[in-house]
């Protein structure tokens, strides 16, 4: 629960969320205010900007990138009209790692009522089979399937009866070095940050409907720099993975192979529809003039390079995460979001290709967002306050580490003395020395 100060006086703060998206393309505020004795959330504002300093998720550019959040930040401060000074952000990386593991605990001799100091100890244990390198750390611990004397698929068990507990954990695990930018770009724009949620989750949250987690679905968020991937069965997280491709390569694709300027491929990207059963269209050309130049494609050869990295980007590299799952059946098929998701015929393409059902995907909560900022773009950012939502309804369902790992302080690096001159040796050790070569 996130109390802000409203810059109107004469009016009770309002209990709100505030979500926080570093993109590739751009950062994203969403603001929701709490709705009555409910304790759902309505969205209220959704304030944006361009995404600067930050490439393929990672923030490459430290001043850029606060120039932006304080923009976006701004943005939204306007919409609602509160000061905005907390948020959970949610943001990308390239080297993200989703690990299982599990975990055992005894109840005692005879069967006993579960308790929430059990899961903690059975997490735990779970925690304690997990190896972490000296630079990375568990951004989120997520607990997959408890097991009740060896009953399996129980989601939760407290408050049942048993004698061993078990549990499947799992574990995303990234590089300590990119949180720790993420979190002092944010907090150098003059937000406090409460928490941190990896895309390719929020995105799952924001896009992914009940039935579809429950049954077993996909969500690929396609975004600029990054492609995120959930896969969800039986109600949780399965895995999470971050794919280092998104829709810049497939603009770059456009423009290194048609030899046009990188500006005019991100238009063309955006009208051609990349699904086209017989290529009925094989003879229609694509004109246009940029810059004093007239260029004369043919679509067909625009759509099969637009089709080679989607094929490149699904037959490939989703297929490997969802191998590495363990996940063996997705009645409820593959959901699209993200910028990318908005090309045309992306979804008829996609579902031919795999042979599963596709479908793109706006925020569960678009009906309740801004028009014109509820589209798959939005997604991720309206799915952090879903995550804000999950956590504070069960604090174990999706373990965030505590915020006392990230550190500001500076290293103190001592620096050289800008004239250095050589100092010289009192007459006394000159003595000394002469005396060890002569006799030693």
């Amino acid at each position: 629960m996130f109390k802000k100060t409203s810059t109107m006086s004469g009016y009770r703060d309002p209990e709100v969320l505030v979500g926080l998206d570093l993109g590739t393309s751009k950062v994203t505020v969403v603001v929701a205010e709490r709705d009555g004795p409910s304790g759902e959330a309505q969205i209220i504002g959704v304030g944006q900007a361009p995404s600067d300093g930050i490439r393929k998720g990672l923030i490459v550019h430290l001043d850029q990138a606060v120039r932006s959040v304080r923009q976006a930040i701004g943005d939204a401060e306007n919409m609602v009209g509160l000061k905005l000074s907390e948020a959970t952000v949610s943001f990308s990386g390239c080297d993200v790692q989703s690990l299982r593991s599990k975990g055992m605990i005894s109840l005692g001799r005879s069967p006993r009522t579960v308790m929430q100091l059990d899961i903690a100890r059975v997490i735990e244990a779970a925690q304690a089979n997990v190896t972490v390198p000296n630079n990375q750390i568990i951004l989120h611990t997520i607990p997959v399937e408890y097991s009740l004397d060896g009953n399996s698929g129980i989601d939760d068990p407290l408050g049942m009866t048993g004698m061993r507990l078990d549990i499947d954990l799992e574990s995303v695990i990234i590089p300590s070095a990119t949180v720790q930018n993420v979190f002092n770009c944010v907090e150098k724009a003059g937000i406090t940050v409460t928490g941190f949620v990896i895309k390719p989750l929020a995105s799952a949250l924001g896009a992914m409907t009940q039935d579809e987690s429950t049954a077993g679905s996909v969500t690929v968020d396609i975004g600029g720099g990054t492609c995120g991937v959930a896969i969800f069965a039986e109600g949780r997280s399965k895995s999470l993975a971050v794919i280092p491709v998104g829709g810049d390569h497939i603009t770059n694709d456009i423009a290194s192979v048609l030899k046009i300027p990188m500006i005019k491929a991100e238009e063309i990207k955006k009208e051609v529809d990349i699904y086209s059963v017989d290529h009925e269209d094989q003879d229609d050309l694509l004109e246009f003039d940029h810059m004093g130049k007239n260029y004369s494609y043919s679509l067909t050869e625009l759509t099969e390079i637009i089709q080679c990295r989607i094929e490149e980007l699904f037959m490939s590299l989703v297929r490997t995460e969802i191998a590495n799952s363990g996940v063996s059946m997705l009645p409820a098929g593959l959901i699209i979001t993200g910028g990318v998701a908005k090309s045309v015929g992306m979804d008829r393409y996609l579902s031919r290709v795999l042979d599963i059902p596709v479908r793109v995907s706006s925020p569960l909560d678009a009906n309740r967002m801004p028009p014109g900022k509820n589209g798959p773009e939005y997604t991720c950012a309206a799915g952090i306050i879903r995550y804000a939502l999950e956590q504070e309804r069960d604090p174990y369902r999706y373990i965030e580490q505590s915020m006392d790992f990230i550190t500001t302080k500076p290293v103190s690096i001592r620096k050289p003395d800008p004239d250095p001159k050589p100092k010289k040796k009192p007459f006394l050790e000159y003595i000394i020395d002469i005396l060890k070569e002569l006799f030693y």
